[in-house]
């Protein structure tokens, strides 16, 4: 198995595997429509990996295309990136996220079968469980009802892969539930690059730091957690990047109809005040912030127990918060010059 199509490629979890996937000795073919990436993500893994990465600008729900790459580039198998991931969007506008990350999966399951794909490997999320009545989660973590339907289309998707896989002829699958996804590769060359006004923390936090906002707020600051404000286990993009590859040398190994769930994550949770501390400390840079309402959707605490994927993938956390972050600014900062 070498050649992967890898839907939202050009993303900012994709591009890292597509990094990883090419230094393990992989084919990695792009399917991006660039609707929450740029194309300059793609002379940036030109740089890093030596290559010319194959890249098809489309929609992953073009059903005809989508069997066009598939054929032509003779895949063997996929790794699912192509979601929109923005908790309080999906809030605001429901409907789009059960179209792209629900409907669209089955469309991709279908093009799958019908092209006997052996393998996939989903990008979840520890979403999945919802508000944790006990931490650190594990496999076994009860699923809850999720928080956004964000968190829900995660569910969904879990549930739609693993009935289809099980009904396959073919496939074998991996769903990674990933916790919280930072930093960027240490060449700085590619990184997290949000369309718009980042949702999230860290590209808000280095945002602000570089001038492009006023100020960050942290949502709340009332939480029943050590400092008030909500916690995460926050995970270095090129380590869950190398977990994609290690899925993949798994499913390798597994038969027809297998399907399994992993969490992905460091297994540490850090406070949003705790992190905006670390950047401080590890950048020497101030953080202007106010402390703003709650936020809709938004789950108090999570930070994972990742010992099924240490046991049975061989992959772990290698690299902390202070690197991420760092390398995070480092990003940033060529961000910062591009545009000066």
């Amino acid at each position: 198995m070498k050649n992967i199509l890898v839907t939202g490629g050009a993303g900012y979890i994709g591009s890292h595997t597509v990094v990883e996937l090419v230094a393990t000795g992989y084919h990695p073919v792009i399917v991006d429509n660039f609707s929450n990436s740029t194309k300059s993500v793609l002379k940036g893994l030109k740089k890093i990996t030596g290559l010319e990465v194959v890249c098809y600008e489309q929609d992953y729900q073009d059903h005809k295309a989508l069997e066009k790459v598939i054929k032509s580039e003779d895949i063997d198998g996929v790794i699912h990136f192509a979601a929109f991931k923005a908790v309080g969007e999906s809030v605001d506008k429901p409907l789009k996220y059960y179209e792209n990350n629900v409907v669209g999966l089955i469309k991709l399951l279908e093009v799958l079968e019908d092209n006997k794909i052996a393998s996939l490997v989903f990008s979840s999320s520890c979403t999945v469980y919802g508000e944790a009545d006990k931490l650190p989660l594990t496999e076994e973590s009860p699923v809850k009802l999720a928080e956004s339907p964000y968190g829900a289309t995660k569910q969904m998707g879990e549930t739609v892969i693993r009935d289809a896989t099980r009904a396959s002829k073919n496939l074998r699958s991996i769903s990674l539930r990933y916790f919280n996804p930072i930093g960027a590769h240490p060449s700085a060359l590619i990184g997290e690059l949000p369309i718009g006004r980042p949702s999230i923390l860290v590209p808000f936090i280095t945002q602000t730091v570089a001038g492009w906002h006023k100020e960050l707020t942290v949502f709340g600051d009332d939480y029943p957690t050590p400092d008030g404000t909500c916690i995460r286990d926050y995970i270095h993009v090129v380590d869950l990047a190398k977990a994609h590859v290690k899925a993949l040398e798994y499913l390798n190994k597994q038969g027809v109809g297998f399907y399994d769930v992993f969490n992905v994550g460091t297994g540490k949770g850090s406070s949003v005040l705790e992190v905006i501390k670390t950047f401080e400390k590890v950048t020497g840079e101030k953080v202007p912030y106010r402390i703003g309402d709650r936020r809709s959707g938004d789950i108090i605490k999570n930070y994972a127990d990742a010992t099924k994927a240490k046991n049975v993938l061989d992959w772990q956390a290698e690299k902390s918060l202070a690197e991420a972050l760092a390398d995070a600014w480092r990003w940033q900062q060529t961000l910062k010059s591009r545009t000066s």
